[in-house]
């Protein structure tokens, strides 16, 4: 048997982990980079219906590769549930039934205030932000929990 050379050996994809805020009229989607260091924006999904945002999620899982969702989790600053954490809550039952993946709910407290700051620092006008504000606090709750997990 032929032995293939270590040049042409190509490795396994890193599985990465998708980060996402869950928003009324938009989903902010984030990515990690291969070595698991860094989130970056990917894109923002406007919602349609439930199907085809676990759909548009279900190409985005199985393009990147990804093992595992983190999910902004926006409890009050009190800690008690709000009306938003409670519909996250159950979008991350949605995502864990159908993809089968770990969703980690994770404090996005103050992530959407935090990335308008971002966003001011880079000089970007409010008419600007709609389109990646949700992708920037994306990028913000997956970062949070990648360090928190390092």
């Amino acid at each position: 048997m032929e032995q293939v050379p270590s040049s042409q050996i190509v490795p396994p994809p890193v599985p990465r982990i998708l980060g996402l805020d869950h928003g009324a009229r938009r989903i902010g989607v984030a990515i990690s980079d291969e070595l698991g260091l860094t989130a970056q924006p990917l894109l923002t999904i406007v919602h349609t219906n439930p199907r085809n945002d676990l759909r548009s999620l279900g190409r985005l899982l199985r393009r990147y590769t990804c093992a595992e969702i983190v999910l902004g989790w926006p409890i009050h600053l009190s800690g008690d549930r709000s009306p938003r954490a409670i519909a996250a809550e159950k979008f991350a039952d949605s995502l864990r039934a159908e993809f089968q993946l770990p969703v980690h709910l994770w404090d996005e407290r103050l992530s959407t205030a935090e990335a308008h700051r971002h966003l001011d620092a880079t000089g970007r006008g409010a008419r600007d932000r709609k389109d990646v504000i949700d992708q920037v606090a994306a990028v913000l709750i997956l970062q949070s929990w990648l360090d928190a997990h390092r």
